[in-house]
């Protein structure tokens, strides 16, 4: 349904020079970067804020997925959106207004996504799918790099893919969490359309070949 994108995590860049750990990935001809963005309360560490997006947006033709985990994200769409995000994206968890703010997102010019972590249902976000550009399933619990696949994710991809085609909707599916040469093409038989990968990406020894392995899905 959709090509498949490679969408690397600036948070495992190197965080003294962001805007070279952007220009990683926009030399490898690749279209997006994901932007993780942690408030130390939702999960437990800090990343960066909207001045940085700023600061990385006028050096930058990469599309910018922004994912905000944070206790209250209805409260910071609009400064991100405004540093230039081309995607904000919101978890299920928090309680707040999650339809009004997916529609404010979109109201503001940008594209929108709902997040789930792993141990949050389908359900939880199955009447949003159709006012969404991006559904993100989290495949580690969210707030630190480095960590493990889980694999029994797998059944939450194909379960919210089995509902984009049998109710005819068009956003893309994408998986975040120990994404690895090891486990994409799994990800991508559920249903994943979009890989964020950040700790095997910056580390990997060839990103060229790493970067090639998920062209070749399409």
């Amino acid at each position: 349904m959709h090509a498949p994108l490679l969408s690397p995590s600036l948070l495992a860049g190197d965080h003294a020079r962001l805007a070279d750990s952007v220009r990683v990935v926009e030399d490898l001809g690749l279209a997006r970067i994901h932007l993780d963005i942690m408030d130390g309360h939702f999960v437990p560490n800090l990343s960066f804020g909207p001045q940085t997006v700023a600061a990385l947006r006028p050096g930058s033709k990469l599309f910018f997925e922004t994912h905000l985990m944070l206790d209250e994200p209805h409260r910071y769409i609009e400064p991100f959106i405004k540093a230039g995000s081309n995607l904000v994206c919101i978890h299920i968890e928090p309680a707040y207004d999650h339809a009004g703010t997916l529609a404010r997102i979109r109201a503001l010019g940008c594209q929108c996504g709902i997040v789930v972590n792993p141990g949050t249902p389908a359900e939880a976000i199955s009447a949003l799918l159709p006012s969404v550009d991006l559904v993100l399933v989290m495949t580690v619990q969210p707030g630190f790099g480095g960590q493990a696949f889980r694999p029994d994710m797998l059944p939450k991809l194909r379960q919210l893919s089995a509902w984009r085609r049998e109710r005819n909707l068009k956003f893309r599916l994408e998986v975040d969490g120990g994404i690895d040469l090891t486990n994409f093409a799994d990800c991508h038989a559920a249903g994943a359309d979009t890989f964020v990968a950040g700790t095997s990406f910056y580390r990997a020894a060839d990103r060229v070949a790493f970067a090639a392995a998920f062209a070749r899905l399409g």
